[in-house]
């Protein structure tokens, strides 16, 4: 009896010791438990203190993924059009619920229509007017619209010459004898200016037609200021953009231009090179050589060319084109053209829109889609960052 009560005296004191040790050890992991889970509390809490730069662009990136919804409207340069239908689609593939409509009415229209409030934004192949700077504070809900170069591309100097256009053929010019062909003074295709820089083609006396712009456009004002600057003496008129004299015959639009050029023999004109199909086009002396049209040689120009600094108002990226360039390669026969906007809307879902869409535009994604379906050349970063300065700044609370 005695050894059996003792056997059950060491039986309960090993279950008592087991039960002991159990319970130390499930102390023993939670202890371990939130110690880890407060120092993992702890290093997120220093991260978010120590490092605002990420914390900030963690923030940013959350923001430029917010979708967009709404109906939305822009209007204006012509020029930009096969671009802008390649953004729509970019666009509105991240954001199905915005609806975009863009009018191609030429960029004095386009303008003056976002000056009444009837549009969203405008794009424009011209700089913005102090006057229509000054116009636009009855629109914006503060401050005054600014320009930003959204689309870079060559302008095209098309003709159309039996048995010598087509497309991927050129003819040799200098910014003197292009002066006095669309100022009238050249008439015929053989003249001896024209010869003496195409001696290995067999030139027609065919008649010259000029065609130019009839409708007001930033082409047109971007086309002359050309002229003006490269052609010296041999130009007389002003820079604007209604064409300045009364030599050949207008035709509205950029596919106004394409179209009338197309349909005769002998017609020379001038449009965004997106568009300049079959045509033969000009190669344009620059120092000793004369230069094709290409994205690449126009966007040579734009990066060597500084900003306009007599662009009045804030927030505004205007480029001072420097058509007299000698560089090897460069194109200087260039269309810049902007989008315009206001850095603050009475609409917030307007303004959400606006910074949204030109965040996208000039984005390296956005950049590509217009060079891939218009032909246009990429902004580098260097521009990119100066013009995401200015759409950081649209109000959108």
């Amino acid at each position: 009896m005695a050894a059996q009560v003792a056997e059950d005296d060491s039986r309960s004191k090993k279950k008592s010791r087991s039960k002991r040790e159990s319970t130390n050890m499930r102390n023993t992991v939670l202890v371990r438990s939130i110690a880890a889970v407060s120092g993992l509390a702890m290093m997120a809490t220093l991260a978010a203190c120590g490092d605002n730069t990420s914390s900030s662009s963690s923030s940013s990136s959350s923001s430029s993924t917010e979708t967009i919804s709404g109906n939305f409207s822009g209007a204006g340069s012509s020029a930009q059009e096969s671009a802008v239908e390649a953004w729509i689609a970019g666009y509105t593939e991240k954001n199905p619920d915005a609806k975009i409509a863009y009018n191609p009415t030429g960029s004095g229209a386009g303008v003056s229509t976002f000056l009444t409030g009837a549009t969203a934004w405008a794009g424009s192949d011209a700089s913005l007017t102090d006057d229509q700077v000054s116009q636009s504070k009855s629109v914006c809900a503060s401050g005054t619209a600014f320009d930003i170069p959204v689309y870079i591309s060559p302008i095209a100097i098309v003709f159309n010459l039996k048995g010598i256009s087509g497309k991927g053929k050129h003819l040799n010019l200098d910014a003197e004898t292009i002066a006095k062909i669309f100022d009238g003074k050249i008439t015929k295709w053989n003249d001896s200016a024209i010869k003496s820089q195409n001696s290995d083609v067999d030139l027609p006396s065919t008649s010259i037609t000029v065609v130019h712009r009839s409708d007001k456009s930033g082409t047109t004002k971007n086309f002359v200021s050309y002229i003006k600057d490269a052609a010296g003496s041999a130009w007389s008129y002003e820079v604007g953009e209604n064409w300045p004299n009364s030599v050949g015959q207008g035709a509205k639009g950029t596919d106004g231009v394409i179209s009338t050029v197309s349909q005769a023999d002998g017609t020379i004109g001038y449009a965004d090179a997106s568009k300049a199909g079959d045509l033969g086009t000009v190669s344009v002396k620059v120092g000793d050589s004369y230069v094709p049209y290409s994205a690449e040689a126009a966007a040579k120009v734009v990066d060597a060319s500084p900003l306009d600094s007599s662009a009045t108002g804030d927030n505004r990226v205007v480029i001072k084109l420097d058509h007299t360039t000698t560089t090897s390669g460069a194109y200087p026969v260039v269309l810049v053209s902007y989008d315009i906007a206001c850095p603050a809307y009475k609409d917030t879902t307007t303004a959400k829109f606006v910074k949204s869409w030109l965040t996208y535009v000039v984005s390296s994604e956005g950049q590509q889609t217009a060079a891939d379906n218009a032909g246009s050349a990429p902004m580098s970063d260097t521009l990119r960052a100066k013009v995401t300065k200015s759409i950081d700044a649209i109000v959108t609370k």
